[in-house]
């Protein structure tokens, strides 16, 4: 694991000294001085599990940025059924900059620690500070890559490399301090019904290719829910 970029520099609003995040999100493009005007305006809220951060259709009257954990996105259909649409880790942002209100719906997947700002604070920023406003369209961009990248795990991967890639998903933003080397320990974010939601499969194939990279020795399970990778480039190595 990295040492703390600057935890014990005094420039750094307590707030922000312990959000080892911030240094690849939107908060990195920021100057000292900008940092200090930005903590003035933000709160640092805890989910638990379940928790509805974000309301389809609902108005946007602040924006957040993911500190820890996972967040689940989904799109509700006429008729009920809902869709599991993407996930959010740190450091992502969380909300529909500049609209009015929510196209999706947003919840904890695990327990999450967000950096939550007013609209108008955040956008009166932007307007001030080119290299903020850079920095949010360079992880817009980001997650429409990503997005691109799920698109193809979906349409043209099998089910063996689909749960292969969502695992290794999970693995890579298990932990935003952590530099994961060759091993890296988890506990799954999402019930095998939405993993099956997530990657077009359904409850059983999930179960069985699971069990399958456990007895392939990829990975190791224990209490259905805490995952270890011994190896992720094996576990990189079946995602297609």
């Amino acid at each position: 694991m990295g040492e703390r970029l600057d935890i014990h520099n005094s420039e750094t609003p307590v707030l922000c000294r312990s959000c080892e995040a911030r240094h690849r999100g939107m908060c990195g493009a920021l100057k000292p001085d900008e940092l200090i005007e930005f903590a003035r305006h933000t709160r640092k809220e805890r989910h638990e599990h379940g928790d509805e951060l974000i309301g389809d259709s609902t108005a946007i009257h602040a924006y957040a940025n993911v500190m820890r954990g996972v967040v689940k996105l989904s799109k509700v259909l006429e008729d009920g059924r809902q869709q599991l649409v993407g996930l959010q880790f740190a450091p992502d942002f969380l909300g529909r900059l500049f609209g009015r209100e929510s196209v999706v719906t947003a919840e904890a997947a695990s327990t999450v620690d967000l950096c939550v700002i007013p609209r108008p604070a955040l956008e009166q920023m932007i307007a001030s500070t080119p290299a903020l406003e850079h920095r949010l369209m360079q992880q817009t961009l980001r997650e429409l890559d990503e997005a691109r990248d799920w698109m193809v795990t979906l349409g043209r991967k099998t089910a063996q490399e689909k749960v292969a890639s969502f695992l290794y998903l999970i693995a890579m933003h298990a932990d935003p301090a952590a530099e994961p080397s060759d091993g890296v320990s988890f506990e799954l974010p999402l019930t095998r019904s939405d993993i099956a939601d997530f990657l077009g499969l359904t409850i059983e194939t999930v179960s069985r290719q699971l069990t399958k990279l456990r007895q392939a020795g990829v990975v190791s399970i224990t209490n259905n829910r805490t995952v270890e990778v011994p190896d992720l480039e094996a576990l990189q190595g079946l995602c297609g």
